[in-house]
């Protein structure tokens, strides 16, 4: 087409103009640090180098702020996950907490039962793809460091936070959270789907004095038991991150022990963040008064390789002053505060939070995970898998699903708890509706608890709660429904009382009683109280929420009925309080009885709460059954001989042995599917294969203090426990019957290999838990597990292949973990108690030597003791031997060639003795040297004794006559 003139001519003006144009912009390249072509290391270094001195001290709290220049947003350590995502903190509402709607499992103790790592990985794996959908709902709320599990060993039942740990035993802990580890992780080669994080390192297991108690722990139990649970996971990558706990541990407070950057980081095979628990950085100048402010106690806590700092809730500004004002003072420098940075932003990047839209496969995950019928279903069936039956006398169990009259009573019977740890609840099966809906027809059924009035015996009149939430007064004139209070007991005393008004449950407001709770929760449970009788008959009602013991709650604890009628908690003794009548309305035990009379079976379901019976921060004093539970179950028991019992709790139980019921099956407290689960077990839809992962004890007679973490000296555990117990370490029953055939033990290579048949010898399939234990030295192990299902009358050969490696133990003599020569037992078994005849097998490890003091010997590594503890050598580093007047350490199988000269590094404040004998601790005197005062307890000096002479194999015992704390002797 021919161009026009005016065209031809405007060609080249356009041409010129175009020339003359700038070109378009662009887009400048991605900074390094977000390209994942790179080496992590190289990115973050890329990222260093771009952030200033400000913003580096700011990523050490556990908020770490935005920093919108770089296009990087709020991060947060911690979303509490330990069975099913729980619960979080909102950074934009001052670090409320905000509980999530997603699955809840059965509790870690529940999903520890199941003996099953693989289960348990996919419980993991639920949670963690769960953790991605909150996050994608709101990432600033719903961080991707998930706090779980918790891997403190249950040595003592009475501990409170019982039901967040798995087991007694450092093996079986260890393999069941590097399953759940793994499966929060994902399987990405490259990318976290979450981050796990070890809670709590070490040797945590009470609450009473946390912050300040000191776990004496000697090396061979160290060692041996309490760091394995940490050691197996994190050797085996399945956990980014490690909490220090509370507590102190031979002197020094954890979270500034030398293990944080240390032990912890060596075992690991990729790097992991150190994340300190709530509070604890500020423990360490406020309670436990280890360093006198607060720029000393955060740069010891860096150096010694705390990384995160959750600290003083969202207000990380008083983390970043005192780590400015350490580096001001020369007590850090700014490259131990972009070590720690390294740290966490690893986990970052791992998490895919710096890399491009598409690449990480986790971030495509949808809120439409949370909950989904896929994890309700494995909700479901791990909590059938965790319930341990106990007791089936007379094949009791399981229940016949044509008989259909079935009662179900007791005080958990439809109602499902919540505890600390846990998420809200979506739906709630309770064993009743369970039952119900498994035998397609309605239960008889009944709380079994009393329905009381309490009336003022000075006025005549009743206690009254509103119809809606209210304070509770002393109005009505007659016990209607509106001073109606149900009371359920919980032992030790405690009650709650729930108002039949409305449904919820009287709690404390800092002075009137208001009935306007759920359910018991809240960190300080205000729901708790007495009702204590009176010399003249009547009662006076005590509260007794679990803050009655702080220093500023005050005096007053017992309620008083006001002038104007109103209830308060005013009094600070009886003698004060308003006295009341206690008049029983409807008598829970007869309103169970007549549910359970004529009915085919009666399901007693009884237990725990868990805000109440210990939970964080309150350890249990008794490990019995609530005194009004017991009498439910007796006097149900007398009216149907077929009754059975769930047990619906979170720690071993007491008492079990003096019940005549037939059938006792045990249960955590499951999450939302419980019902279900217990009905699938009851009626034999499941065939139970939980298996108990605690020693559960006879009674609380005899058991030691729960502040003595020498298992070895307190025979605490399946390990050490030479009496009987109720039930065993490993205890559980099935509804078939399993026989063991010939244990083969021999050494094959590198290994020792254990064969069994196992056959099952009854009418229906079912799984067993095969249990392989070692034993040398009088000390039982478990060294492998296998579960097993089995056909009806078929056989199998369940093998182990035990790494002589993995038989090493802590030799004190040569400071170090040594597999020993000699011969080890191994057997097979059902339990602990219940094992094969002992096979035993030879290995060539190291022989056992004679003891050489003539060169430093740390006192810590003593053969036996009495009296003494162990305590911090310094600040940062050794552990040192505490012992007072009459107390004394005893080193065995010493070879002795005249020695002249005691000398030892010692520190007191005031002077002292140390005495060398022989064979016992009042035996022959070899020598005595007298210790001056240093002045400090950090403040050492080397003193000296002459020795008499002494040659051949004896025992050496050092012997005290005051406080002196000993960290190295010798004797040359």
């Amino acid at each position: 087409m021919r161009q026009s003139p005016l065209r031809r001519a405007l060609v080249p003006v356009v041409a010129a103009t175009l020339l003359l144009a700038p070109a378009p912009a662009l887009a400048a390249p991605p900074p390094p640090f977000r390209d994942p072509a790179l080496p992590l290391a190289a990115r973050i270094d890329d990222l260093l180098s771009r952030l200033t001195a400000d913003e580096k001290i700011s990523l050490l709290h556990q908020y770490e702020p935005a920093i919108p220049r770089l296009g990087i947003g709020v991060f947060k350590t911690g979303t509490e996950a330990l069975h099913g995502v729980a619960w979080s903190t909102d950074y934009n509402a001052g670090g409320a907490v905000v509980k999530a709607d997603g699955t809840v499992f059965p509790q870690a103790i529940g999903l520890a039962s199941t003996w099953d790592p693989a289960l348990v990985q996919q419980v993991g794996t639920a949670v963690g793809q769960e953790a991605r959908g909150f996050n994608a709902r709101n990432p600033t709320l719903w961080g991707l460091n998930l706090w779980a599990p918790v891997v403190n060993l249950l040595r003592d039942p009475r501990w409170g936070r019982n039901e967040e740990g798995y087991s007694e035993d450092a093996y079986l802990t260890g393999e069941l959270a590097t399953a759940y580890g793994h499966g929060i992780q994902g399987d990405d080669p490259r990318y976290l789907q979450a981050a796990p994080t070890l809670k709590h390192y070490l040797a945590y297991n009470n609450e009473v004095s946390r912050d300040t108690s000191n776990s004496s722990v000697p090396p061979k139990i160290l060692h041996d038991y309490d760091e394995q649970a940490f050691k197996i996971p994190l050797q085996a990558g399945a956990a980014n991150a490690v909490m220090p706990s509370y507590n102190l541990v031979n002197g020094r407070p954890n979270t500034v022990s030398p293990d944080l950057g240390g032990l912890l980081r060596k075992w690991a095979p990729q790097d992991i963040a150190v994340v300190s628990d709530a509070g604890a950085p500020s423990n360490l100048v406020n309670s436990e008064k280890y360093y006198a402010t607060k720029a000393e106690a955060d740069a010891a806590a860096i150096k010694a390789g705390l990384d995160s700092f959750t600290d003083n809730d969202t207000n990380g500004s008083i983390t970043v002053e005192a780590v400015k004002e350490a580096l001001s003072r020369g007590l850090l420098t700014m490259a131990d505060v972009e070590k720690a940075d390294r740290h966490l932003l690893s986990l970052r990047f791992r998490l895919g939070e710096f890399d491009p839209p598409g690449r990480n496969p986790y971030a495509k995950i949808t809120p439409a995970v949370i909950n989904s019928p896929a994890h309700q279903a494995l909700a479901r069936k791990v909590a059938g898998e965790q319930v341990v039956l106990l007791r089936n006398n007379a094949n009791a169990l399981p229940l016949d699903a044509a008989k259909k009259k079935v009662a179900v009573v007791g005080p958990l019977s439809d109602t499902l708890y919540e505890d600390w740890y846990s998420g809200a609840m979506q739906y709630r099966v309770t064993p009743k509706q369970g039952i119900a809906d498994r035998l397609g027809a309605p239960v008889a059924s009944s709380e079994g608890v009393d329905r009381i009035a309490l009336k003022d015996l000075a006025t005549g009149r009743y206690l009254t709660a509103p119809a809606a939430p209210g304070k509770v007064t002393a109005g009505g004139t007659t016990a209607g429904t509106a001073e109606s209070f149900d009371v359920f007991d919980w032992g030790a005393g405690k009650n709650t009382l729930r108002a039949a008004a409305n449904g919820k449950f009287l709690s404390y407001s800092g002075g009137a009683l208001v009935n306007d709770v759920d359910q018991p929760a809240g960190w300080f449970v205000q729901q708790q109280l007495k009702l204590d009788p009176q010399p003249d008959g009547s009662y006076v009602l005590e509260y007794a929420g679990n803050e009655v013991t702080e220093p500023w709650f005050g005096p007053n604890r017992f309620a008083v009925v006001g002038a104007d009628g109103v209830l308060t908690i005013s009094s600070p003794d009886a003698a004060h309080a308003t006295k009341f009548g206690r008049e029983v309305l409807t008598s829970g035990v007869a309103s169970a009885v007549a549910a359970a009379k004529g009915v085919d079976t009666a399901v007693v379901v009884v237990g725990s709460m868990p805000f109440i019976n210990g939970r964080e921060a309150n350890d249990r004093t008794s490990t019995e059954l609530a005194p009004g539970q017991r009498a439910l179950i007796e006097a149900v028991r007398k009216v149907n001989p077929h009754t059975v019992v769930v047990v619906e709790n979170s720690y071993p139980t007491t008492g079990w042995d003096t019940l005549s019921v037939p059938g006792i099956v045990w249960t955590s407290h499951a999450g939302q599917e419980t019902g279900h689960a217990v009905a699938d077990v009851l009626f034999g839809d499941v065939n139970p294969s939980g298996r108990l992962t605690q020693t559960w004890y006879a009674s609380d007679a005899g058991l030691p203090s729960i502040l003595d973490y020498d298992i070895a000296k307190t025979g605490m555990t399946y390990q050490y426990y030479r009496g009987k117990p109720l039930y065993p370490f490993g205890y559980g029953l099935s509804y078939t019957s399993f026989r063991y055939g010939a244990v083969h033990a021999s050494r094959a290579g590198s290994s020792v290999r254990v064969s069994v048949d196992v056959t099952n010898t009854g009418s229906r399939a079912g799984t067993d838990v095969v249990q392989l234990y070692s034993k040398a030295s009088g000390v039982q192990r478990l060294r492998d597990f296998s579960r097993v299902t089995l056909s009806p009358h078929e056989t199998r050969t369940v093998r182990f292949d035990v790494p002589v490696a993995d038989l090493a133990s802590w030799d004190v003599a040569r400071d170090r973990s040594v597999v020993a020569r000699g011969w080890y037992d191994f057997a097979v078994g059902r339990n602990a108690s219940e094992v094969s005849a002992a096979q035993p097998v030879f290995v060539p490890g190291e022989r056992a030597e004679p003891r050489d003091l003539s060169r430093p010997t740390q006192a810590q590594n003593f053969d036996d003791y009495s009296g003494t503890t162990l305590t911090d050598t310094s600040k940062t580093s050794g552990t040192s031997v505490a012992a007072v007047a009459g107390s004394w350490l005893a080193y065995r199988n010493v070879a002795l060639d005249g020695p002249a000269r005691f000398t030892a590094s010692v520190s007191t404040v005031e002077p002292a003795r140390v005495t060398v004998r022989l064979d016992s601790p009042t035996g022959r005197i070899l020598g005595t040297a007298t210790v001056p005062s240093t002045g400090d307890r950090y403040a050492y000096t080397t003193v000296t004794a002459a020795l008499a002479e002494a040659t051949g194999r004896h025992d050496v015992y050092l012997t005290f006559d005051g406080p002196v704390n000993l960290a190295t002797f010798s004797l040359r």
